[in-house]
């Protein structure tokens, strides 16, 4: 397999990693397939140079986060909150009315956090350890382990507002 089919096969098994920074980094529907678009052409840059040190799935966290937050710095925007949908939240129809709103708060509430704040909630939600949190984010084990700590400390703050 040549190294183009290698990186096709790459992508379409970890296409979701994708398009959940995608989601959460953007607010339009054409903003998130640009951001997209520009996560395949990083990635393909940095493709010949990844040497499977460390897992494909981690690498490609790692590039998509950093092409996602420089992108937002380079458009100077403040993000304020990504509307939420069905696709966002990979909910069940059949999910309890209450508790879907309440799920929607919540990712309301972590709309408004930072940049690497939403990146260790959303590695966090993908059961990701914090050891490989730390890889794919730069962080220190024990710096993830603190933020996360401070990070549930303010959503937990924010959400007993909203009661």
């Amino acid at each position: 397999m040549n190294s183009e089919e290698t990186f096709v096969k790459l992508i379409k098994e970890n296409e979701l990693i994708i398009f959940k920074i995608s989601s959460i980094y953007t607010n339009d529907t054409e903003e998130k397939r640009d951001l997209y678009q520009e996560i395949i052409f990083q990635l393909w840059r940095g493709f010949q140079k990844f040497r499977a040190e460390a897992k494909p799935s981690t690498w490609i966290y790692r590039v998509a986060l950093n092409t996602a937050i420089s992108r937002i710095r380079q458009e100077k925007k403040k993000l304020e909150s990504v509307p939420l949908d069905k696709q966002n939240l990979l909910l069940p129809d059949d999910f309890d009315d209450p508790l879907k709103e309440r799920v929607n708060q919540l990712y309301q509430q972590i709309a408004k956090l930072n940049d690497l704040e939403k990146a260790i909630v959303l590695l966090y939600l993908e059961d990701k350890p914090h050891s490989e949190i730390a890889e794919i984010t730069g962080l220190s084990v024990s710096n993830v382990g603190t933020r996360f700590s401070r990070i549930k400390e303010k959503l937990r703050k924010e959400m007993t507002k909203i009661d």
